[in-house]
């Protein structure tokens, strides 16, 4: 695909350096000439200085033959024009905009082809504060993500000594839990090796495990690999930025929760848009202030400034302080590798974090959703099965007949049971064997274990001219 990316910051340099991998033409625009010439150095890409919403700019990136426009500046009013103009002038097929205010989200009229034009919006702010919500829900898990639209859950945990499943093979988890059905779509060990999990495979302690449940029964599935974590309820924020507030706000009803923010204005505002979160003006690297407000009987500190350095600090001051699990917001994925799974418990990346989002506007075939892996080494699909046996790779076949590539894995089908109107009467989640036949209409998910894979399973799901 040709793709124009316009915003060179976090969000955009994630974005093309995933999508330059899968050997799109791709094309950033932004003001700074350093940030594009870092970027040019790093990725093969295409580079314009300038305003990204000006038409002369957008005609140098190459807007009359593109495919997609991505637009993730830090400005709202920036993206939104820029798909209006890419619109207007060059009948741009498909344009995603950022957009940070939930304004123009409440008003969806105005993001239709009659006023800014946008096909697709994202809120890479309200993407991370929900995924922390799923953590905070699950304190065990290393990530947690749905599909299916929460019907199903894909969850990574780290296996520790004691677990019951730990040191057997994986066979032995139809006697563990007889009436749950769960499958180990990956097992990552030592320093990331795949293992592709078959009936004889082991767990071993310190294996990153990814199961795949039922959203109902995940709880029950976690036990079995480790043990479980006592309910999450004194939480400890620091930061009241964007990401900060938005979470505040949404566990403030459920949590014993405590903001920390340095800055007094800012610390003013969030007092008057929490109800019940008590705010504290400090540094959250405050050695005494953490004792003050009991850091030691702190069920979870999430770390979640704008600066990196004062996240790590900050977290790790705090588990040595007695906190029972911690979380830093790093934007360099460099430090996320280095620190995660030492005194900081979970090491999220924002960038890698909603790079999904972006990426199922890209992905070719019906998909649903995509997750991003290990910091983005891996992905999980949601690809709805089309066509039928004549025209179709996947429909009408059993699974064992399905030319996956190596590494690639279907880990579970949702199907839908329709009713005689028309409508969904429930939505099954089927664990496949390798007898169990694709329907057209399945919603498959797929385990990559490199991000490499994600084309060749593309290509195995789309249609024949027949069907289309």
């Amino acid at each position: 695909m040709k793709i124009i990316i316009l915003g060179a910051g976090q969000v955009g340099a994630s974005v093309a350096e995933n999508l330059v991998s899968e050997a799109n033409d791709i094309t950033l625009i932004d003001t700074s000439a350093e940030h594009l010439e870092v970027l040019r150095d790093r990725l093969e890409l295409r580079t314009v200085i300038g305003n990204a919403a000006s038409p002369s700019v957008l005609r140098e990136a190459g807007a009359d033959d593109a495919d997609l426009l991505i637009a993730v500046t830090q400005s709202d009013q920036t993206n939104l024009c820029a798909c209006r103009v890419a619109k207007t002038l060059f009948n741009l097929p498909t344009r995603v905009a950022r957009l940070r205010s939930s304004d123009f989200v409440d008003y969806p009229e105005l993001l239709d082809s009659n006023n800014f034009a946008v096909d697709f919006s994202i809120c890479p702010e309200q993407i991370v504060t929900d995924y922390i919500k799923r953590l905070v829900a699950f304190p065990e898990a290393l990530q947690v993500m749905e599909f299916a639209g929460g019907v199903l859950s894909l969850i990574c945990v780290r296996a520790f000594e004691g677990g019951p499943l730990v040191g057997h093979p994986l066979k032995a988890l139809r006697y563990h839990m007889p009436n749950v059905e769960v499958r180990i779509a990956a097992i990552y060990r030592g320093d990331g090796e795949a293992i592709i999990p078959e009936g004889d495979t082991m767990i071993l302690p310190g294996d990153e495990v990814f199961c795949l449940a039922s959203t109902v029964h995940i709880r029950q599935v976690m036990r079995e690999i480790r043990r479980e974590d006592r309910p999450i309820r004194r939480i400890i924020i620091a930061g009241g930025g964007n990401i900060g507030l938005r979470l505040a706000r949404g566990i403030e009803d459920d949590h014993n929760v405590k903001v920390i923010e340095v800055d007094r204005r800012r610390a003013e505002f969030l007092a008057s848009q929490l109800r019940r979160a008590l705010v504290l003006r400090g540094d959250s690297t405050d050695e005494k202030l953490l004792e003050n407000e009991g850091i030691d009987e702190a069920d979870m500190f999430l770390a979640l400034t704008n600066d990196d350095e004062d996240n790590i600090m900050s977290a790790s001051l705090a588990k040595r302080m007695g906190a029972h699990r911690t979380l830093a917001l790093i934007n360099r994925r460099s430090y996320v590798d280095l620190v995660q799974g030492g005194p900081i418990d979970i090491a999220i990346s924002p960038a890698q974090t909603s790079i999904g989002s972006l990426l199922q506007h890209v992905r070719q075939g019906d998909v649903v959703a995509v997750h991003s892996l290990r910091r983005g080494a891996a992905e999980a699909l949601e690809i709805i099965a089309h066509g039928t046996r004549k025209d179709s790779k996947v429909v009408g076949r059993a699974i064992a007949d399905i030319a996956l590539p190596k590494g690639a894995t279907i880990g579970a089908i949702v199907r839908d049971e329709m009713r005689p109107d028309g409508k969904v009467a429930r939505r099954l989640v089927v664990m496949p064997h390798h007898d169990t036949v694709v329907d057209s209409g399945d919603h498959v998910i797929v385990f990559c274990t490199h991000k490499k894979l994600v084309r060749q399973v593309e290509k195995l799901f789309q249609v024949g001219f027949g069907f289309l």
